[in-house]
């Protein structure tokens, strides 16, 4: 009965998101506290499980999950992200545009959210289309979904890698290991492949591309009047179009409004804050491993002091340039943002905690164990198909990744599999095709300039091909690092 009833809260948390259109902390609430009487852990018992699970989940990655969008959002304002994919687009060729693009998104611009790194590429992309050869908006459209999605997924700080990671009790040092390869590989990988299929007669620009009035009048306006516009302005010119016009969009992220910047810092220096947490982190799960580490390694390899690091960092060079009221408006808005998500992570390890509580851990871990001869790849595959439906359910990328987490956290230390490789393969199901049940999907459709259909042929496609790339590379971790 208990895995009935597990299976009743699933689907129960689906329909109410899906459905009925419940906010997502609501919903898995809701299904918790079904799970927990219905399967007769109590009363005192269900709270105690819901709110343990909660503060557990946020001494593993509520600080790690703040500090990474405050930090996102002062170097936002800094200018710091603006000045890369220009760099980018003056510096590398037209034919390996796509490729530079999808791999800067998904190595360094993680720390920011998907909505404002869409916000920021996408002009960029649709500018630098023509160099890229024909087809050159498909391309760049596809090389932007992969990258922002398998960065979100698999790089630290993105934030799903981040709370998979808390999830699971995974080290963020050796996520890092293996995510800073998986990720950008499978960005590029996808970006390729999608050229391949472009190449035929797969794409008709005549019914796959839609630029609406709000983008064509935006676009005028930066050709009259060169120089550096605010996210914002761009924002709230363009994102009204989409299907769901309350849905929070990348104003909610990062403010609204061109920022007046007193002094002009270089790209290098303005990138630090981002650069020397990773080379911490980094640097820390290497001693471990090597087995060189000290108290002081450990200490500054800690992720919560790195992105601490990290964060005094970007604070500091937002003071310098952009004065104290620019930045209080920045950290503001960090704080909205990290708000929601803190929420939808700690409930999301509130239904893990309950499910433990049931004793279904003990069930699946004797499924798993039944069959010696073939468990990681069982258990590699049902994480994928779990994280993989979720996100066809619910439609995002991050509470399709916490929800299958929390399903999975409590049986994850008996199925002979290390928790790295069961965190990698709920990422990469978790990526799988994000379409029209997301507000990303209209986004990314209006900032872009594609019809529905070319949307669903771009970044529907590619995060489906994404998931599937990336999934042989995540069950080659899960045989080769020891349970």
């Amino acid at each position: 009965m208990v895995v009935l009833h597990t299976v009743v809260a699933i689907v129960l948390v689906v329909a109410l998101i899906i459905r009925f259109k419940v906010d997502p902390v609501i919903s898995l609430v809701v299904a918790s506290l079904y799970l927990g009487l219905a399967s007769d852990v109590g009363f005192a018992g269900t709270v105690t499980a819901i709110t343990g699970g909660f503060g557990e989940i946020m001494v593993e990655v509520g600080l790690l999950i703040g500090f990474g969008v405050l930090i996102g959002s002062l170097l936002h304002r800094t200018g710091a992200f603006e000045k890369l994919v220009h760099l980018l687009v003056s510096r590398v060729g037209g034919r390996r545009l796509p490729y530079a693009m999808t791999t800067l998104l998904s190595t360094l611009m993680p720390s920011i959210y998907v909505d404002v790194q869409v916000v920021l590429a996408s002009p960029v992309a649709r500018s630098s289309a023509p160099h890229v050869g024909r087809r050159g908006l498909p391309r760049m459209a596809s090389a932007v979904g992969a990258g922002i999605f398998c960065g979100y997924v698999f790089v630290i700080p993105g934030l799903a890698a981040i709370s998979i990671a808390g999830l699971l009790e995974i080290r963020l040092g050796t996520w890092l290991l293996y995510g800073l390869v998986i990720g950008p590989v499978t960005a590029v990988l996808t970006t390729m492949i999608l050229g391949l299929v472009l190449r035929t007669g797969f794409w008709k620009d005549e019914t796959d591309t839609e630029v609406d009035e709000a983008l064509a009048e935006m676009e005028a306006a930066d050709a009259a009047a060169p120089g550096v516009r605010g996210a914002g302005a761009r924002d709230a010119a363009v994102l009204g179009s989409g299907p769901d016009e309350n849905a929070p969009t990348a104003a909610s992220v990062v403010g609204t409004g061109g920022p007046t910047r007193r002094h002009d810092l270089g790209l290098g220096v303005l990138l630090l804050p981002i650069l020397v947490p990773l080379a911490l982190i980094a640097f820390g799960a290497f001693a471990e491993l090597f087995e060189f580490t000290t108290p002081l390694i450990d200490f500054l390899g800690d992720a919560n002091v790195a992105l601490f690091i990290g964060l005094l960092g970007a604070y500091a060079l937002a003071r310098w340039t952009l004065g104290g009221e620019e930045t209080g408006d920045a950290m503001t808005d960090g704080f909205h943002t990290s708000g929601e998500i803190l929420l939808i992570t700690g409930v999301g390890g509130s239904l893990g905690a309950v499910i433990k509580a049931t004793g279904l851990d003990k069930t699946l871990g004797d499924l798993f164990s039944a069959d010696a001869g073939a468990p990681i790849v069982v258990t590699v595959l049902l994480a994928w198909v779990i994280a993989a439906i979720l996100h066809l359910a619910i439609g995002s990328v991050s509470v399709a990744a916490i929800t299958a987490a929390g399903i999975i956290a409590p049986v994850v230390s008996q199925v002979g599999v290390a928790p790295i490789g069961v965190g990698l393969a709920i990422a990469s199901g978790a990526l799988f095709a994000l379409q029209v049940n997301s507000n990303f999907f209209w986004m990314f459709k209006s900032l872009l300039g594609l019809s529905t259909s070319g949307a669903l042929k771009t970044l529907t496609l590619a995060t489906t091909v994404a998931s599937v790339v990336s999934l042989p590379m995540v069950m080659v971790v899960a045989f080769a690092v020891p349970a």
